[in-house]
């Protein structure tokens, strides 16, 4: 059995205890919300902090959906609730894809939104207990100097697993970051850099607070994953798209791709071979295609790298067929293995 290492706890009431406390030890603080990726993580000694800091006790300001002008999104928001939710549905439905296929139905009831924003990388080297670990003399990502995925590489390349960063981002949201010396925010591309050790620009001292979407007006979206089973397993490849259409002619796009880099990669040139077309089947078949040859996966998660690039040209090519109408239904049952169904809470 593995148990998680000693640390304390401390459960804050406000937003503002929250960051004061993460001030005072940043480096040696970690915030928990749902812990359904930090406390595994404890477990296999991946993440050690001394302090934890848990948020159940701020979900009223961290849990509430607002529709306004967009959609403000709680960073505490689990994501069943946000698979339950009728405007997410309605309104960005490839977020609520995303969210949907997240793990399982037990994960997503503790799982939020802005833990999965700030969702570890993985690598089949790195998530591993910690005697497999020591036994190949650890890894770059923690505590060895060698990145085993491709042994000269200067840096680490653990993959982005998220599957709702992508989709937010097609999306053109944005983040908000509280710390004890005020508020900044974030277009959620910025959020991410592409390094498998230091994946996020946040700061340490800052704390995740609210994901915001700008309105639909006319955007439609859908999200396509890749992996073994129809439940539990991250995504090995992934492709969310948005476009906002005038009928069948496509006004904007915007192409991200999931788990194939250490944060979703934005594939503009493909994005940008539909921009004033008709999304016809032609137009459909050039931006895949030109989504599929930025794609460069490494042999570091589940399946042959090669044939990951590979369905991401067809995960892109599934998603733009769904966003102009086509019934995708009986595919997606073939590529998720299972049934997106819409069961509001």
């Amino acid at each position: 059995m593995m148990r998680l290492p000693n640390f304390r706890y401390r459960a804050p009431r406000s937003v503002a205890d929250a960051v004061a406390w993460l001030a005072e030890s940043p480096a040696s603080t970690m915030i928990v919300a749902g812990g359904t990726d930090l406390l595994p993580n404890m477990k296999r000694r991946q993440q050690v902090p001394a302090t934890l800091i848990g948020l159940r006790g701020v979900r009223d300001e961290l849990a509430a959906i607002h529709d306004g002008n967009g959609m403000a999104i709680g960073a505490g928001v689990t994501l069943a609730a946000l698979a339950a939710s009728r405007d997410i549905h309605d309104a960005y439905r490839g977020l609520w894809q995303a969210a949907s296929q997240v793990a399982t139905p037990h994960l997503r009831n503790m799982a939020t939104i802005g833990g999965n924003l700030c969702l570890d990388t993985r690598c089949t080297y790195y998530d591993q207990n910690y005697e497999w670990r020591k036994a190949i003399d650890f890894c770059m990502k923690k505590d060895g100097q060698t990145c085993w995925v491709a042994t000269s590489s200067p840096r680490c390349l653990a993959v982005s697993s998220t599957d709702t960063a992508p989709m937010l981002q097609a999306l053109g949201a944005t983040v908000t970051l509280v710390c004890v010396s005020g508020t900044r925010v974030l277009p959620l591309a910025d959020f991410y850099d592409n390094d498998g050790m230091h994946y996020l620009t946040k700061r340490r001292d800052e704390l995740l607070t609210t994901v915001t979407i700008p309105p639909a007006d006319g955007w439609r979206s859908a999200y396509w994953k890749l992996r073994r089973r129809g439940s539990v397993d991250f995504p090995v490849a992934a492709a969310a798209v948005a476009a906002k259409l005038d009928g069948s002619r496509v006004i904007d796009a915007r192409i991200v791709l999931g788990a194939v880099s250490s944060k979703p990669q934005q594939a503009d040139r493909a994005a940008l071979l539909l921009k004033d077309q008709d999304l016809s089947d032609e137009a459909i078949e050039a931006a895949s295609a030109a989504a599929g040859e930025l794609a460069k996966p490494m042999d570091n998660t589940d399946f042959d790298l090669v044939w990951r690039k590979k369905m991401i040209t067809s995960l892109v090519n599934h998603a733009l067929h769904e966003v102009r109408g086509d019934d995708m239904r009986g595919r997606r049952r073939q590529i998720a293995r299972q049934e997106l169904l819409f069961v509001a809470r």
